[in-house]
């Protein structure tokens, strides 16, 4: 049986680069990166276009597409709403699926020293960005509210799988996340 995996976590925690070394060793799984997606909708660098609405229609149509042919799809993405993540869930069953949700999570202070880390040690124009929003938005103070939210929802969620994210050890918060998912 096919099934959605959401990867959840607070921003900079490690989604994007498991993701990527989950499909690597799981061949036909779509990457449903949003992060990724968000790039090819024109307009993302402006604040003023909100192509959030376009981007999670196209989401949810791929996920759709991918689960209906019998593929696994990993969605790399943040959410801290209840809503939200019972939307993936109900995607996954609509299309004959299972669902996982996993919450890569470090400590609080540690993770939103990731965050800014990540955006200090890379040149990727929508990592920039989106740090850039962040810093705007009050930088500390948005991530820690992010967290607290994440840390909330978790809580809500009796079936979600929290993995350890391992800062600097990706393949060893890989390992956790493949033994998580053979549960």
């Amino acid at each position: 049986m096919a099934r959605l995996v959401h990867l959840n976590g607070p921003p900079g925690i490690g989604k994007s680069t498991l993701s990527a070394l989950h499909i690597d060793r799981h061949p036909g799984t779509l990457n449903l990166d949003i992060d990724t997606l968000h790039r090819l909708v024109g307009g993302w660098q402006n604040e003023q276009t909100d192509n959030w609405p376009a981007v999670w229609s196209l989401a949810r149509a791929m996920a759709a597409a991918h689960l209906d042919g019998g593929h696994d799809v990993v969605l790399p993405q943040y959410s801290a709403t209840l809503d939200q993540i019972r939307g993936f869930e109900e995607l996954a069953r609509r299309h004959g699926a299972g669902f996982r949700e996993i919450v890569l999570l470090d400590d609080r202070q540690p993770a939103i020293d990731r965050f800014h880390h990540r955006a200090a040690t890379t040149e990727d124009p929508w990592v920039r960005h989106h740090h850039e929003l962040v810093e705007r938005g009050g930088g500390p103070v948005v991530l820690g509210r992010m967290y607290d939210e994440l840390m909330a929802v978790v809580q809500l969620l009796p079936s979600a799988t929290v993995v350890p994210s391992v800062p600097g050890e990706p393949q060893k918060t890989y390992e956790l996340l493949e033994e998580a998912l053979s549960r």
